[in-house]
């Protein structure tokens, strides 16, 4: 029920899915008003409707949550943790679904926040890149950074297919000794910790250039970041458009360059991603942009798909077993020497 163009655009998306991904989608939220968008369709395998009591609008707080228990995000969060689903999909309310996900599925043990990871595209054909947080934490420790590393590492290598990640630390410079001191203690955290393949620090230029595989922020930060590139995304599509010729000309032009178009937009447009996936809570819970139409739903399930196929959180969860293990390991290595 969330986002500009719910739920007609939502449920486009997910009849799309159900059809090409073979997933099986639970529709939650207002009974009549969904099963209204579903008669402009012919065909609809795979669906359900679960009743929901009403959703968190834009403009509320996330203390609507606690207020109302029935909202269809509240219903979809508890259908993971009842096993009921294996994931959550939501262009509504991002603060809602944080919370949310964190307060009825619960955070990884060892995990402080959870952060959105959003996928970038770089200079590299067929290389992105991932960054967290982009707006979960606008106020970090050193520690969470830490963590958003680790998890962001395991996305990289189990979802996106890198063998060895290259991990940065968002700075305004190269050096060690640039940044604030969230930056300045981060630095000697990530270089410290062996689980993490930290290269060292990544400015402005380096975050599409193809070097890095995980990049690290605040999600201050990240998600300034994030909405300016999806804005350079749709400045230069549009810029494209307005600067091919008009008439005949242009019609050829096009025609030729249809190809190239194309595997342009797959690249630069935000709607090609889905969404961001929240990283940290027990469960797979992807967050899409709010105006989001039919494409990028169906792009946000199939995110979702390849997490649940990747087995990215019970990935993290033992990840994150090992590096406390370590850390406790190190913790009382150190205070045995400093004893004696």
């Amino acid at each position: 029920m969330g986002g500009d163009h719910a739920p007609g655009q939502i449920v486009a998306g997910a009849i799309r899915a159900s059809e090409e991904l073979d997933a099986e989608i639970l529709l939650v939220g207002d009974r009549q008003q969904i099963q209204d968008a579903l008669q402009h369709h012919a065909h609809t395998p795979n669906l359900e409707i679960v009743e929901a009591d009403g959703a968190i609008a834009m403009h509320e707080g996330v203390t609507e949550l606690r207020r109302k228990p029935q909202a269809s995000i509240n219903v979809a969060m508890d259908l993971v943790k009842q096993n009921r689903a294996d994931a959550v999909v939501s262009a509504g309310h991002s603060g809602a679904a944080m919370a949310s996900a964190t307060l009825r599925l619960g955070r990884i043990r060892g995990i402080d926040r959870p952060a959105i990871g959003a996928v970038f595209p770089t200079l590299l054909a067929g290389k992105s890149v991932i960054i967290l947080d982009v707006g979960a934490n606008v106020d970090c420790r050193p520690k969470y950074l830490e963590q958003f590393a680790l998890m962001g590492t395991i996305y990289s290598q189990y979802v996106m297919g890198v063998e060895e990640p290259k991990v940065g630390l968002l700075n305004i410079g190269e050096e060690s000794s640039k940044g604030n001191d969230l930056a300045l203690r981060t630095y000697e955290i990530l270089e410290a910790n062996k689980q993490i393949p930290f290269i060292g620090n990544a400015e402005g230029r380096d975050v599409l250039s193809g070097r890095f595989d995980v990049i690290v922020c605040d999600g201050f930060v990240g998600n300034v970041l994030l909405k300016f590139a999806e804005a350079v995304g749709e400045i230069l599509l549009q810029i494209i458009r307005e600067e091919l010729p008009q008439g005949w000309r242009g019609q050829v032009g096009s025609a030729i360059l249809k190809p190239n178009l194309k595997k342009l937009k797959q690249r630069v447009d935000h709607a090609e991603h889905g969404g961001a996936l929240l990283f940290g809570v027990e469960g797979v819970c992807i967050i899409s942009h709010g105006s989001s139409q039919a494409p990028s739903i169906f792009n946000a399930i199939r995110l979702a798909k390849e997490a649940i196929d990747n087995q990215v959180i019970e990935r993290i969860r033992a990840n994150n077993a090992a590096n406390q293990e370590i850390t406790s390991v190190s913790d009382a290595t150190a205070n045995s020497q400093s004893g004696s």
